[in-house]
């Protein structure tokens, strides 16, 4: 290739990548389902964007570092304390009977599919073990099942790719260096063991390091950024030295120290991480695509439009049937965990490096290998994408949304409006720092948010699940404002603060944007004041005059959307919407003295 062609490939290939990722965000599917055929379509229409002309041998190295830095970043939103002892179970019966059945499966038809040697069809096998955060993350953030359910998958899904990296090197050389295969003795799991030391010896290192750059130096957002990115590559390529593919492992060990050892330094967003990330993602499904022909594809179309109905209809329900036996998942918990096992980017990349490995020693059907990977990474994820939302409805696992309002605060006039908002039909779930402000929301029988609640909904990869709408109302402007910033991109619905006073000399208040509550009328210490002075909180129904002398805070719609007034916005009532109000001040009797 021309300097030139070089330049364009590159280039076009970055813009594919993009453009594929913003249109799935306008579609609302997950970005594998238009990278795929993008990528596809780019390689049979262009003669510039094939990886192997444009990088030539060093492009599967740099595919194993690539995914080095995805698994650390998936690590990263794996919290422990998280993952109940029960539901580490299922997690891990899930990995071991996926594995083993998966392998078995393909292994036993591919060679009558596909017509290809045992070996090789072992060799299959081991690429489609694999699943990927990639890929289910956002299925799931489109069906947002129950949480339990969600974090089994994510757990499943995280930990199964350097499992099946490893064992994908492991298969190849017994097939390249023995033709046969036989992954049941003694001397293959040693084998692996030791990969899976030098992975874990690899992600302590890289532990110390990162503990080393962002707790004791304390780099900045930017630099610790650098640092982690730097840190995972040099240690995944160093443990990738030692022994192939065990650079996945220190990888992911490293995200989940991170992400659960206390002390470290983490950023509360990681904007140019999670950018590099995406870009990284797109940039290996166009790729790696591009590699497949449509003249390698049409020959075994049918037949792996097979093997995906046994990996789909057989295989995966199972393997989650046996995983989750004599468990407390509900039996569509259980269903629903049958019907979510896509494939993605380390099947795409393991099929990449080691197909071409068994084309050149010259394997009988190696050349399926990639086609057939790629067919069943397109079907798994079609088919899932697709159907995974009415599944879910059918099973009843879905979250449900558009009622819950997390409520923050615990002066008496905030938990009061909490009771309001309950008694309006919405579900309102409260959290906040002070003792005694906890023990005056338990005493009104709303439902308390357990005390790590802000910290998870700022962290990154995390989400409060089901919360249509959050309302910020502490008596400290300035945590409302920044709650208010690091909240709004973690959680599902928007976020609204009440306003500070108009000549607050808050540090970071006045000077905030976001959604201010009612008015610049009815800031925070107003309504303390008013509601002190015995104005009270009500429901009433949307038809009829509104009362005199009454504030409109919020519209609850008939279908418990609630919707607050604020400062750029008042919501229109419609007939069977409902309006929370905020009453007068009530006269004094008289004779009485006045208050102050």
């Amino acid at each position: 290739m021309t300097d030139d062609e070089i330049l364009l490939g590159l280039a076009l290939t970055v813009v594919l990548a993009t453009g594929s990722q913003i249109l799935a965000k306008l579609l609302r599917v997950p970005a594998l389902i238009i990278l795929l055929p993008v990528g596809f379509a780019a390689g049979a229409m262009t003669d510039v964007i094939h990886p192997d002309q444009l990088l030539g041998p060093d492009f599967s190295d740099l595919v194993s570092l690539s995914v080095a830095v995805i698994l650390y970043d998936a690590g990263l939103g794996l919290d422990l304390r998280k993952l109940a002892r029960h539901t580490r179970g299922v997690v891990g019966r899930l990995l071991v009977y996926g594995v083993l059945l998966t392998f078995l499966a393909v292994g036993a038809v591919a060679p009558a599919l596909f017509g290809m040697e045992l070996r090789v069809a072992a060799m299959l096998g081991v690429i489609l073990v694999v699943s990927g955060p990639t890929v289910v993350g956002p299925v799931l953030d489109f069906v947002r099942p129950s949480d339990k359910v969600r974090r089994i998958l994510i757990w499943e899904g995280t930990l199964v790719d350097p499992i099946g990296g490893i064992l994908g090197a492991l298969t190849f050389h017994a097939v390249v260096s023995s033709h046969k295969v036989d992954l049941g003795r003694g001397y293959q799991l040693g084998q692996f063991l030791l990969s899976l030391a030098v992975g874990l010896v690899g992600g302590l290192v890289g532990t110390a390091l990162l503990w080393f750059t962002l707790r004791t130096l304390r780099l900045g957002e930017s630099l610790g950024t650098l640092a982690q990115l730097a840190v995972v590559i040099g240690v995944s390529a160093g443990c990738d030295v030692v022994r192939e593919d065990t650079g996945l492992i220190a990888a992911i060990a490293a995200g989940l120290a991170v992400s659960n050892l206390r002390g470290f330094d983490m950023p509360a967003r990681r904007p140019f991480f999670e950018t590099l990330v995406q870009l990284i993602i797109g940039l290996l499904f166009i790729s790696i695509s591009s590699t497949v022909t449509p003249a390698s594809v049409v020959p075994v179309l049918l037949p792996s439009l097979g093997l995906v109905a046994l990996l789909v209809l057989v295989v995966r329900p199972l393997v989650a049937f046996a995983a989750a036996a004599r468990t407390d998942l509900t039996r569509g918990e259980r269903a629903f965990l049958g019907w979510m096992a896509p494939r993605g980017i380390v099947a795409a990349s393991t099929a990449s490096a080691f197909s071409a490995g068994l084309i050149a020693q010259g394997e009988p059907g190696a050349t399926a290998v990639l086609p057939v990977t790629f067919l069943v990474i397109v079907g798994t994820v079609l088919l899932y994408a697709l159907t995974a939302a009415p599944v879910a409805q059918r099973l009843g696992v879905v979250t449900a949304t558009g009622s819950r309002v997390l409520l923050v605060g615990g002066e008496p006039w905030v938990v009061d409006l909490g009771r309001t908002l309950r008694s309006a039909g919405l579900d309102v779930l409260m959290w906040a720092g002070l003792d005694e402000e906890r023990r005056r929301i338990e005493g009104a029988g709303l439902a308390l948010a357990e005390g790590e609640l802000l910290a998870t909904a700022i962290n990154p990869g995390a989400r409060l699940e089901g919360v249509a709408a959050v309302v910020l109302a502490t008596e400290d402007d300035d945590f409302n404002a920044l709650a208010s910033l690091v909240m709004r991109d973690n959680v599902d619905g928007p976020v609204y603060r009440v306003g500070p006073p108009h000549d607050s000399h808050g540090v970071v208040a006045p000077y905030t944007g976001g959604s201010i509550l009612f008015g610049r009328s009815l800031v925070r210490h107003v309504i303390a004041e008013r509601y002190g002075r015995g104005a009270r909180f009500l429901v009433r129904p949307a038809a009829g005059p509104l009362p005199p002398e009454h504030d409109t805070l919020f519209v609850v719609r008939a279908d418990r959307r609630l919707e607050p007034v604020t400062e750029r916005r008042e919501s229109a009532p419609r007939d069977g919407d409902a309006l929370v109000l905020l009453g007068p001040v009530p006269n004094a009797p008289p004779g009485a003295s006045s208050p102050g």
